[in-house]
């Protein structure tokens, strides 16, 4: 997991670096953050919850390998995207990822069916989750085959990727990784997951499918999202108060990205009516949602991939290395994204780089942490 975790948040920060100083295709940039980086995490992260969800044993070394090769071919489209490699190779990445999803959704699906007792419901996230990534490939595949519907097709795979996989996979697993990171059990968050799955998949398929078609027809979607995702954080509140989740770095992280992609759903609902252009509205879903999610969950899982097994002392040093400041960190993304909904891109991209500095000397200092530290 480590190898993965590092080489996505390599990737996320090289393309949030390329994508402020203009250099490279911006389709390119886009793919290093999302097929290089994300997609991988994604899969490294599901694999690592649905054990837990299920109360099944270890993962198997073979399926170890499923996150490096969704990285491998996440590197052969964003070269290919480039320039570097023939751009046909695009789609030969797409359909290796399009294998390497429904393979990880038939593990899952064999997981579920050998859990004792009912699963918690977190594991039918993840399988939407799959499923929206499986119809945004597939949408890929179809480009050289319906060329006059291009235009569609990238947007309904834009959408059902960031939306649809991010959003379903995020919203699944942070019901169970806030309360771990406070160290306080939710008894709604198994209950929240079970009402709240058909709300937040509909309105991600209603808002991939209206976006290709018409904006008005992708707001019912957003919507929906905006109820699931505040109802979320409304509910953190009520269970665990304002005052903790902040003073935590890790779970202030986390509750920052739910607010990040409601604003960033504001944003977008902005854009398609006109007000505002895609750029900020796009670079707002990434600073508000993406980078306080990505910092926050690995702040909370690199000690545990680090150095599975029992807790030991060295774990939780790391952890308070990667969680210092993480308020701080949530604070410049969210005034990030808020700058950019503003269109004001040059101090956006300052407060998010700056939010991005403050994880990675964190994460200099954590990974200085030895074993046998006490």
């Amino acid at each position: 997991m480590i190898p993965t975790a590092s080489l996505s948040l390599l990737s996320v920060i090289a393309s949030a670096v390329l994508a402020v100083a203009g250099w490279g295709s911006p389709l390119a940039v886009a793919h290093l953050a999302f097929a290089v980086g994300i997609v991988p995490l994604i899969f490294a992260a599901m694999m690592h919850f649905v054990p837990v969800l299920t109360r099944t044993g270890d993962v198997d070394p073979r399926m170890m390998r499923l996150p490096n090769a969704a990285q491998a071919f996440g590197v052969i489209a964003a070269l290919a995207m480039q320039g570097v490699l023939p751009y046909v190779l695009v789609y030969v990445a797409a359909f290796g990822d399009l294998l390497a999803a429904a393979i990880l959704l038939n593990w899952i699906a064999l997981r579920v069916r050998s859990t004792l007792g009912s699963p918690h419901p977190g594991w039918r996230w993840y399988g939407a989750a799959l499923g929206c990534l499986l119809l945004a490939l597939c949408a890929v595949l179809l480009i050289p085959l319906l060329p006059g519907y291009w235009q569609a097709l990238r947007l309904f795979h834009m959408h059902l990727n960031t939306t649809g996989l991010l959003g379903l996979a995020a919203l699944g697993t942070l019901p169970v990784l806030m309360p771990t990171a406070l160290g306080k059990p939710d008894p709604e968050a198994a209950g929240w997951l079970r009402r709240r799955l058909w709300l937040f998949a509909s309105g991600a398929l209603v808002l991939a499918t209206g976006v290709a078609i018409a904006w008005p027809f992708a707001a019912p979607g957003a919507l929906l999202i905006l109820v699931a995702a505040m109802g979320l954080a409304g509910q953190w509140v009520r269970r665990f108060g304002l005052t903790a989740i902040l003073r935590d770095g890790v779970a202030a992280s986390l509750f920052a990205s739910v607010l990040g992609l409601v604003a960033s759903l504001i944003a977008g609902l902005l854009h398609g009516a006109g007000i505002l252009p895609t750029r900020p509205s796009l670079f707002a879903w990434a600073a508000g949602f993406l980078l306080p999610l990505v910092t926050g969950a690995l702040s909370q899982l690199l000690p545990v991939w680090r150095w599975p097994g029992p807790v030991i002392p060295a774990r939780g040093i790391m952890r308070q290395k990667l969680a210092a400041r993480g308020n701080v960190r949530a604070a410049l993304f969210l005034a990030a994204a808020l700058a950019l909904i503003g269109n004001r891109l040059a101090v956006g991209s300052v407060l998010a780089l700056l939010g991005l500095a403050f994880f990675v000397v964190g994460l200099v200092q954590a990974v200085r942490v030895q074993r046998a530290s006490r």
